[in-house]
């Protein structure tokens, strides 16, 4: 392993990147890497499997096991390359220019690699505060790796002081963001030839006027915008996202599906919000469907949810986090991470800050600046300093 740190973010970062996890694909090796890598400090961290064996996370302690601690969280999983034109391999890394580029260099291989590479700090500095790394999976397919795990550690005698969520945010101090809950709804109607239509129940037709309800509903939630100026959309967002229906041109559609999401800024809102609008659809879409057919309705079926993350400004992990990233300032931003999961889940009060720029994320020819990741390693290295104190 390279002697400097520059060196061993780097080398680090090249193995994870290396590592295709995208969320369709087992994280074992890149996992297993890692448990190999801090087996050379005499490190072992602890597996949450899933439930088909293919996936696991890892909560690592370093330092006292019977004292409350710090938590440095990233997940492991990146989003699909395919349809994406980058001009390198995705998973090997490329620098040029002091910029890291890879799938993941940003989301959030590039932190990840930050708290590996200050594992011998950590060891060396005999802290009287431990430190905890979490290492997640399937974050990007609705934080479902994170779960498990934090279930676990909620189980233990003794609940961590705070935790850090690496999401990229340019080391800024993020106290706040959105939930989010996501509805699949699947309209059953009745086949017949186009010919003889009225026959028919046009799933399609009904799912649309499901679509215009909830565009209805969204421009209700975007006029009452909220009195919280640290959101740059300073309102609920609502939208229809996926629509799939009908056979052919000829055929009245008997199914239809429509996928649609709300993003709160109050705790529970988004659930709130879809919620409501299944309520409606069931008194006033459905019934009209039934009463065509009786074999006509509409399935609802959950497929996201994660709750709003909302820490106080002068919390203590707060102070704590705009002291060792050197400002004096905070913000909330749109998209979810596990932070929020932390807190519902685990009690757990939690701030995220990382290294790099969401508007890398997903995109071809993701990268990272060499310049955040030594920003986010400073971070720690303050961290580390901080927990030798007890």
């Amino acid at each position: 392993m390279p002697s400097s740190r520059p060196d061993r973010i780097r080398k680090l970062l090249a193995d994870l990147i290396g590592f295709d996890t995208v969320s369709d694909r087992t994280n074992l090796p890149l996992i297993a890497h890692i448990e190999s890598y801090l087996a050379t400090f005499g490190i072992k961290g602890e597996r949450i499997v899933d439930t088909t064996g293919e996936k696991a996370s890892l909560w690592v302690t370093i330092g006292p096991q019977d004292r409350p601690g710090f938590v440095l969280s990233g997940h492991t999983d990146v989003v699909p390359v395919v349809g994406q034109d980058w001009s390198h391999d995705p998973f090997k890394l490329v620098e040029r220019d002091g910029k890291l580029y890879g799938r993941g260099t940003t989301d959030m291989k590039g932190f990840v690699a930050v708290c590996l590479a200050m594992v011998p700090e950590m060891v060396e500095a005999r802290l009287r505060t431990p430190i905890h790394l979490a290492i997640s999976y399937d974050e990007e397919t609705g934080c479902v790796g994170v779960r498990p795990m934090l279930r676990e550690v909620a189980k233990k005698k003794v609940r961590p002081l705070g935790a850090f969520i690496g999401e990229p945010t340019e080391m800024k101090v993020i106290v706040g963001h959105k939930g989010k809950h996501g509805v699949r709804a699947t309209f059953h109607g009745l086949a017949r030839h186009s010919s003889i239509a009225p026959e028919g129940v046009n799933a399609i037709e009904y799912a649309a006027e499901l679509i215009t309800e909830i565009r209805r509903r969204a421009v209700a939630l975007a006029a009452a915008r909220s009195t919280d100026s640290l959101y740059d959309v300073p309102h609920s967002t609502l939208l229809t996202s996926i629509v799939h229906g009908g056979a052919a041109l000829n055929i009245v559609p008997d199914t239809c599906t429509v996928d649609f999401e709300c993003r709160g800024i109050g705790i529970t809102e988004s659930r709130e919000v879809t919620d409501a609008i299944v309520a409606w659809a069931k008194a006033e879409l459905e019934p009209a469907m039934k009463a065509r057919h009786p074999d006509c309705g509409i399935d609802f079926e959950e497929i996201l949810d994660y709750p709003a993350l909302d820490t106080a400004a002068d919390a203590a992990i707060v102070t704590l986090a705009k002291s060792l990233a050197g400002r004096n300032d905070h913000a909330k931003v749109a998209f979810g991470t596990e932070a929020s999961l932390f807190a519902s889940i685990a009690d757990i009060p939690s701030v995220v800050i990382g290294p790099g720029s969401i508007a890398q994320a997903h995109t071809p020819d993701e990268f990272v600046e060499m310049a955040e990741l030594e920003k986010c390693a400073g971070f720690v290295e303050r961290l580390i300093v901080h927990c030798t104190k007890g």
